[in-house]
């Protein structure tokens, strides 16, 4: 006699309703098993973090770690340069976030057996491989995985607005000696902020040099003749950036008329951590250079740089 069509098809409901909750009771597991307690060693981490939705077991920062804001009431596990191990200890972390040129940390780690993770994002693709890792290590896979989507999709529209404009030179500052245009370090080639110039379409004169950020010669500067400046210049600390500041460093390089970018009026002085920051904000620190580039374009929509 054939199967009842009745009982087959109750048969394979109640086979799908038990995959079902297998899967459910897998998914609540892994997360169970995810690292709950969980410290950041470096800014870029911590945002990658909160924008991941983690930010509730983030337990310990740095005193660099400003961004989002709540990430300030976080308890502090000493600077970027030197963080506190007996702190971190003392937070009973199931997992601590390094970066990789933290080797000597993670060998710290290592010996007290604490579980940490390495992560590495000098450039766009690092980022990205980054937010994935992260959300594979904290059990929310598919939620990196869409965040990373969005991020790729946004610099796409942002080069496309770029596309077919003039492709100016562009002179990315982040470093010098205070109060004068010597000893200047810039964007080169490797760093994010390379690639984000060229997604806003502009052209990095020092994007062939053979480091992330090499020091350059003043000399340098009236050879490559820039048509835009972008300034961090000599600021410590992004966070205590003034109006005023940023009024002086432009009043700085008209010491050196005859510079396209001079001339042109291209010069700016910039404090948004967003530019020293390779994480989630970089669709941010894109659009910020798209107005600094193409001030027309920008200025047409309503935006200023």
């Amino acid at each position: 006699m054939a199967d009842c069509p009745h009982e087959y098809g109750s048969h394979r409901l109640l086979m799908a309703a038990a995959a079902s909750l297998w899967l459910l009771c897998a998914v609540l597991s892994l997360q169970a098993q995810a690292p709950q307690r969980i410290i950041s060693t470096a800014p870029s981490i911590t945002e990658m973090l909160y924008a991941l939705g983690l930010g509730e077991r983030v337990v310990g920062v740095t005193e660099f770690c400003h961004y989002p804001p709540e990430v300030r009431r976080k308890p502090k596990i000493g600077s970027y340069l030197h963080p506190n191990l007996e702190t971190i200890l003392a937070m009973k972390p199931d997992l601590v976030v390094v970066l990789k040129e933290h080797g000597e940390l993670a060998a710290r780690l290592r010996v007290i057996e604490l579980d940490y993770f390495e992560l590495q994002h000098n450039d766009l693709a690092g980022v990205y491989d980054s937010m994935r890792l992260l959300g594979r290590s904290t059990g929310i896979a598919t939620v990196a995985e869409l965040k990373v989507r969005k991020i790729r999709e946004a610099l796409d529209e942002i080069e496309a607005r770029a596309a077919g404009r003039p492709r100016r030179g562009v002179m990315f500052v982040v470093g010098r000696t205070p109060g004068t245009i010597q000893d200047l370090m810039v964007v080169g080639r490797g760093s994010f902020l390379n690639e984000l110039i060229a997604i806003a379409g502009g052209r990095n004169v020092f994007g062939e040099a053979g480091s992330h950020y090499p020091r350059i010669p003043r000399e340098e500067v009236y050879a490559k003749r820039p048509d835009v400046i972008i300034d961090m210049g000599d600021m410590g600390d992004t966070d205590q950036a003034t109006e005023q500041y940023k009024r002086s460093v432009t009043e700085l390089w008209k010491r050196i008329p005859g510079l396209p970018a001079v001339e042109s009026k291209r010069v700016y002085s910039v404090a948004e951590d967003v530019f020293v920051v390779p994480g989630p904000r970089v669709v941010e620190a894109g659009h910020l250079l798209f107005a600094m580039i193409h001030p027309e374009a920008a200025e047409a929509n309503g935006a200023t740089p």
